[in-house]
């Protein structure tokens, strides 16, 4: 499709007050799903990551990479077990979920960064003791699944205050050295509050949260923290948008201005959400 100079003029309008109010605030996006394997959305990813930066607006990246560590559980001829939804992780996982995370994943993103003139930096929550956990508690058994006791978020401005892109792999450290698996979204959330963040995206597979789940064009552009509790009770928040509509009314409630819920497997949809009217996904204030 080629568009014209006049629309092109037309779109940089649109984005410029997007640009004014983003201008020197922090933005956290949780980088996960289809974006992270497919070649060409993580390239888009960093395209727009890389456009963020260079109008001034301070982007934190989480990840996670789920697939990924199963892969390598596979290779290893360790099958995956999942409960209710979240990653059961024994002694033998946890080592693999910080080697993947922390080691082969992190590192790549900041490498691919740093290819597109973005100076990142690769951080995990061991480091300087950022994040600290403790065991989740749960129905049923999870190991070293963790629970966010605290996060200092000091590294992390201290990074972004030297001009660096932090990229942050959610493992944590728990009291007598153990280390902990973190839910991605529940990490980005919380880093998202403990910065002042003016804005958390989680990038998903799914167009974002529907009235009709059979239908995608049902999408509810934006809803109310207040209106969670009656969506929750009509059936249309279940499931595993559960935790992530808990994680956006979360980061609003400490005072994260917009948390949004998006399809990552849209290219550009970082752009889309954050510099034009319509936007993207679902919309948490």
């Amino acid at each position: 499709m080629q568009i014209s100079n006049p629309e092109r003029a037309q779109i940089l309008i649109e984005a410029l007050p997007y640009i004014q109010q983003y201008h020197g605030r922090t933005v956290v996006i949780k980088y996960g799903g289809n974006a992270m394997i497919n070649e060409e959305l993580k390239q888009t990813v960093m395209s727009d990551i890389v456009l963020l930066e260079q109008v001034g607006i301070h982007v934190v990246l989480v990840h996670g990479g789920g697939p990924e560590i199963s892969d390598m559980l596979k290779r290893l001829g360790k099958e995956s077990r999942f409960v209710g939804g979240m990653r059961y992780t024994d002694e033998e996982t946890v080592e693999v979920v910080q080697m993947v995370l922390a080691g082969k994943i992190n590192k790549a993103l900041v490498q691919l960064l740093s290819q597109n003139n973005v100076r990142a930096l690769g951080l995990c929550g061991l480091d300087g003791g950022m994040i600290k956990a403790k065991k989740l508690e749960a129905e049923e058994d999870l190991g070293f699944v963790g629970d966010i006791t605290e996060i200092d978020p000091q590294i992390i401005q201290d990074a972004i205050d030297r001009g660096y892109t932090p990229v942050i792999s959610t493992v944590a450290g728990g009291e007598n050295g153990e280390v902990y698996n973190i839910n991605a979204d529940i990490a980005a959330a919380e880093i998202a509050a403990k910065l002042g963040a003016v804005k958390l995206i989680l990038m998903t597979d799914i167009v974002g949260l529907l009235r009709d789940r059979n239908d995608p064009s049902t999408v509810i552009p934006e809803i109310s923290v207040s209106e969670v509790p009656l969506l929750k009770s009509q059936g249309i928040i279940q499931g595993g948008m559960i935790p992530k509509v808990d994680c956006c009314v979360e980061a609003i409630r400490r005072g994260v201005e917009r948390a949004n819920i998006i399809d990552g497997r849209i290219n550009h949809s970082i752009l889309i959400e954050m510099f034009t009217d319509e936007g993207i996904g679902t919309m948490f204030h």
